[in-house]
């Protein structure tokens, strides 16, 4: 396997093209568990090589699975459909008496 490097040698792992599918969805659960304190805490180069890394795993991950499951509630029209449930149910209707 080919380990490719950071512009300072240092190893950065396996090129996303030639993970398993089983180790890609590791890494991208991985680097998705460490994205936030990354983001708030890291340096400028770890932020940056977070972001390549994350980058490159996702867009391996949507080459291989262009047909993944998507849930109707994670798309547009999904959640204008929960908005407007909400402002529905936060309205006060008139009750009979």
């Amino acid at each position: 396997m080919r380990v490719t490097a950071t512009t300072d040698g240092a190893p950065e792992g396996v090129a996303a093209e030639r993970l398993i599918d089983e180790r890609l969805l590791h890494e991208l659960e991985q680097l998705h568990r460490t994205r936030h304190e990354t983001f708030l805490y890291g340096s400028d180069d770890a932020l940056r090589h977070h972001t390549d890394r994350l980058a490159a795993l996702e867009a391996e991950y949507l080459r291989r699975f262009p047909d993944r499951l998507v849930t109707a509630g994670r798309t547009r029209s999904g959640a204008r459909a929960r908005e407007a449930a909400a402002r529905a149910e936060a309205t006060p209707t008139e009750s009979a008496h």
